[in-house]
């Protein structure tokens, strides 16, 4: 029977937290009136997290395992996923359990007063300084350069119906925010707010590399805004000179006043080449993704895909 929501459970080396995870989710579902099919997505976990998911007891739902051939992380994971799942609606939670089980309930009954996207966005909660900054940062530019629509708040979990899995399905996007590509369709939207919990066991696989690449990720495949920032430095600095030149032109006849000097040709060398550098390197980026989009290499492949026992 068609499940009515599929959940998304990425994972990567979470064997502490597996044991955890399994408990809570047979208890939570326990208590469920609707039907629900666990996606588990193996994104290349190289300790044991994937046994240790197969010995456990899952009950009161349907579930398998995705075990994907490698690493290609939790964005390629959740596609792969949402491309296996077969429920009226699909959401995503996470292994380490920091977004609550009770937001399923929440989003469902968000999504069945007519919307086909629920955002859910997390309350003000202790984080570091630089993850908040980040992502005050990173909610500023996307929603400045990208995406008008994109939540003051950012968002951390998504429900979403079949009609948008299924336009999923047809776009798999490589180097890009599936979230953003959520947003970005249009649709009738909405959002709740909750608290999120601290993490049980494990460490966070969300390090500083991973942001750096989501957040040019983002802009490369959402926003022409770099291209324009090339197009506008060139047009200044195309400006500046002209108005340098006519100064320094100008003092040469009027005033015979200017000395030649080391100092200042280095630094407008310097500035000169830097900002090249800059423009030939948001240049290649784009030049980069054409290239790998045009090899139409998978985004991931899939190992295997194991069935798992529901027991009484």
């Amino acid at each position: 029977m068609k499940p009515d929501i599929s959940v998304i459970i990425p994972f990567l080396n979470e064997a502490e937290n597996i044991e955890n995870l399994v408990h809570s989710l047979n208890n939570y579902f326990a208590e469920a009136t609707y039907k629900t099919e666990i996606l588990f997505v193996n994104d290349g976990s190289t300790d044991d997290s994937l046994v240790r998911l197969r010995n456990q007891k899952h009950v009161n739902y349907q579930c398998k395992i995705i075990s994907l051939s490698k690493n290609y992380g939790s964005h390629a994971a959740l596609r792969a996923g949402i491309y296996e799942s077969g429920g009226n609606y699909t959401t995503f939670m996470y292994a380490d359990l920091q977004d609550p089980l009770n937001l399923i309930n929440l989003l469902k009954a968000k999504i069945e007063e007519g919307n086909d996207i629920v955002w859910a966005h997390r309350n003000s909660t202790k984080v570091s300084f630089s993850e908040k900054t980040f992502s005050l940062f990173y909610s500023y530019m996307m929603k400045k350069f990208a995406l008008p629509n994109y939540p003051e708040k950012g968002f951390d979990v998504v429900m979403f119906n079949r009609k948008i899995a299924n336009e999923l399905n047809k776009n798999i996007e490589k180097n890009s925010s599936i979230f953003l590509q959520i947003l970005g369709m249009g649709f009738i939207q909405s959002s709740i707010s909750y608290n999120k919990n601290p993490r049980n066991a494990g460490k966070s696989k969300w390090t500083l590399s991973k942001k750096i690449k989501l957040f040019i990720d983002s802009f490369i495949a959402f926003s022409f805004a770099p291209i324009r920032f090339v197009t506008l430095v060139g047009i200044a600095l195309f400006f500046l000179g002209i108005l340098w030149t006519t100064y320094i032109g100008l003092r040469a006849v009027f005033f015979r006043d200017l000395n030649q000097g080391w100092p200042s040709l280095i630094a407008i060398l310097t500035i000169g080449f830097g900002i090249t550098n800059i423009s030939l390197g948001i240049i290649a980026e784009y030049l980069w993704r054409t290239l790998d989009s045009s090899r139409n290499r998978p985004v991931y492949i899939v190992n295997e895909i194991i069935e798992l026992k529901n027991e009484p």
